[in-house]
């Protein structure tokens, strides 16, 4: 018994040692933080935190939602109601603690290890003013350090009423407005001195999380933190129950910025860049709102009011139909253009990047790119008339074409592509494999859900439109290199680059690169929906505007009972254009399908007026060989009709079209010879 009291003691005194050298340890680590932060002096208040976006030629976008929109109040200015919202739901604490809540600190750390990332924040007003002033939002254990010590600097250098005032002139509450004077000119059209409780405890809950608590995106989130404000408020005694209730119960009228947003330029393409920024950057869109950063984009301002201008005079304001646009550059896949909508202040939400609809017959390309690396030719004959297709399990397959209309004779490719014949496309699909279409798919950088199944060749897949655009930016291209993107660099508000655009090589040993004379060769036919050489048992695709255009044009159309589709592309450019009902209604009215053409030829036609006329340049392997699209045989003098198509030199064929009529008249000669019958009638008439 002696000897465990003894051994207890002399490890209790030696514990206590060790607890006191680290708590002199601790001390002096303290003492020398502090020392440190003193010899730093006063960390400077001032503040760059609105995110600028730049246009390609470097001039800024004016902005419909980010940060221009800032104005400075005192604390004393402030209404009681903002100051005991703002303190009750992030840092009741505040007048009382040394910059840092021990408790809050100590529940947030349990919760980090447990889940062994950083999930659960416990930053003090203090803290998030020094992460808005100098850091950025990343959930790092090296940001948080950096933070506390910033929290520190500001704790020994300025009294508590300068800190929270700098933080509520600071603070994002979304849509553009740093600081609660602006939030409330921007929610309400009032100064902030003239708010209610109610508006008070409603942009209290906002920069928690800007998207998600703003009245103006979610009215039901943003109600329920508003409540959970007014509830804290009442524990803490700020309010009592009668007031809580009331402003629970009152009915609020938000600012109708509609006019305003109408102004502004390219919304949905800078809703884009914002949601790129986030994912280049790894954190969210309203730490890129909010961060400071200057954003240089891919925009074209003349190629945004020309898109605009077409859409404008195209639909009227009687049809409830919708439409989505985006214009890209071949070689780069740089944006220069983007409308998700019709108007942006009635819906924001982007149909280009956000929406996926059944693609139609714009799939097509990719089926005939497949069929020319797999011993297909642009003039490879199949018919075309009714046909059903045995599927699995014994289940019948029967496309048609469009009206019904077919050959019924065999056509080539290059004729069912500018036609778009449906039974040409499927037979092409279902001879390969659809298997091999999703392979081709996924090579240009498709993700989703592609069945593999014959009806893939008429699009039944739902794929969004900037994806397709991107598609068929790499097929013109010929390269897997080229990637859709809006921006090209972004700094921090020092200009220190963050991130600086560069094509990622996509065509590595383990990634094959795109066939380039198989693409050219799909490229070049897709000029045919334009020409009126390829009218065959209907006339081609693209007839009811190739009046309109003045220059070399390839693209695809495509068609479902609920979309319109127009994919079309200069040497230069490549745009799509996407029409339906965002309620996946029927599209019953021919007019409604035309829209997506009329749309694509008015703003291409824009777009290239002050451009020079320029052609599509052929890889060293194809040749152009001008043939007559009936026959698939070559054009002669003959010939009624004829059309360049490029193929390789091994497929191009011997026999002119011409060289039909001359077989008959052989085939007569003979015949004649074995029966000599012209002998007969000489021999009568003498």
């Amino acid at each position: 018994m002696l000897l465990f009291i003894r051994l207890t003691w002399k490890w209790l005194r030696r514990g206590f040692k060790a607890a006191a050298a680290c708590g002199i340890v601790g001390i002096i680590v303290v003492l020398g933080i502090l020392a440190y932060a003193i010899t730093l002096g006063p960390p400077s208040l001032s503040t760059s935190q609105n995110t600028l976006f730049y246009q390609a030629d470097g001039g800024v976008i004016e902005g419909h939602d980010v940060g221009e929109d800032r104005y400075w109040i005192s604390i004393d200015e402030m209404p009681e109601e903002v100051i005991n919202a703002t303190l009750a739901i992030e840092d009741h604490r505040f007048y009382s603690h040394f910059g840092f809540d021990i408790k809050r600190i100590g529940s947030a750390v349990l919760t980090d290890l447990k889940a062994m990332e950083m999930v659960e924040g416990a930053s003090t007003i203090t803290q998030q003013y020094a992460r808005n002033l100098y850091l950025t939002h990343e959930k790092t254990w090296t940001r948080k350090i950096k933070e506390a010590f910033f929290a520190i600097r500001l704790e020994i250098f300025y009294e508590k009423d300068e800190i929270l005032e700098g933080y509520l002139n600071t603070i994002y509450y979304g849509h553009g407005a740093y600081g609660i004077e602006s939030a409330s000119r921007y929610f309400f059209n009032k100064n902030s001195d003239e708010l209610t409780l109610s508006e008070a405890t409603m942009l209290a809950g906002i920069p928690k999380g800007p998207s998600y608590y703003s009245p103006l995106a979610d009215e039901d989130n943003a109600e329920t933190r508003q409540e959970r404000i007014l509830t804290r408020m009442n524990d803490l005694k700020y309010i009592t129950n009668s007031e809580k209730n009331e402003a629970v119960t009152a009915s609020l009228d938000y600012y109708d910025h509609s006019e305003e947003n109408a102004k502004a330029v390219a919304p949905f393409f800078q809703d884009e860049v914002v949601n790129e920024a986030a994912r280049l950057l790894d954190t969210d869109r309203e730490s890129i709102e909010s961060g400071g950063f200057r954003i240089y984009t891919t925009l074209n301002e003349e190629h945004q009011a020309k898109l605009e201008r077409a859409l404008t005079e195209e639909f009227n304001q009687e049809t409830e139909i919708e439409t989505a646009a985006v214009v890209m550059d071949n070689d780069t896949g740089a944006v220069t253009a983007m409308a998700g909508g019709r108007d942006y202040a009635k819906s924001p939400f982007n149909r280009v990047t956000q929406a996926k609809r059944m693609v139609g017959s714009a799939i097509k390309p990719f089926l005939y790119y497949t069929a020319l690396k797999n011993n297909y030719t642009p003039l490879t004959m199949l018919e075309s008339k009714p046909t059903s297709f045995e599927i699995e399990e014994g289940k019948i397959y029967s496309p048609s074409n469009y009206n019904n209309y077919y050959a019924d004779q065999e056509i080539t490719m290059a004729q069912a592509l500018a036609l778009s014949d449906n039974i040409y496309a499927v037979q092409t699909n279902v001879d390969l494999g659809p298997e091999k279409l999703v392979d081709t798919l996924r090579e240009f950088g498709f993700d989703g859900n592609l069945p593999a199944v014959p009806s893939l060749a008429l699009g039944t897949a739902s794929i969004s439109l900037y994806d397709m655009v991107d598609g068929y930016s790499r097929l013109i291209s010929g390269s897997k290199n080229v990637q859709k993107h809006t921006i090209t660099k972004i700094t921090d508000h020092r200009d220190h680059t963050l991130y600086e655009y560069e094509p990622v090589s996509n065509e590595d040993k383990d990634n094959k690169p795109i066939d380039k004379e198989a693409a050219f060769s799909i490229t070049q036919m897709m000029t045919g929906i334009f020409d009126p050489a390829l009218n065959g048992y209907t006339s081609v695709t693209g007839s009811s505007i190739a009046d309109e255009l003045t220059r070399m044009y390839g693209g695809k159309s495509g068609t479902t009972d609920f979309d319109s589709w127009m994919i079309g592309f200069s040497p230069q450019y490549v745009m799509g254009v996407w029409t339906g009902y965002d309620d996946n209604r029927k599209i019953t009215k021919a007019r409604d399908h035309q829209y997506s053409k009329e749309v694509w030829a008015n703003s291409m036609e824009q777009i290239h007026e002050p451009l020079a006329i320029s052609a599509f340049t052929p890889p060293p392997g194809l040749k152009g060989v001008y043939i007559n699209p009936a026959s698939g045989k070559l054009s002669g003098p003959a010939c009624p009709k004829e059309r360049l198509v490029y193929m390789s030199k091994d497929d191009i064929p011997k026999e002119t079209c011409e060289g039909e009529e001359d077989s008959d008249i052989e085939e007569i000669e003979k015949e004649l010879q074995e029966d000599p019958w012209y002998k007969s009638v000489v021999d009568w008439f003498w």
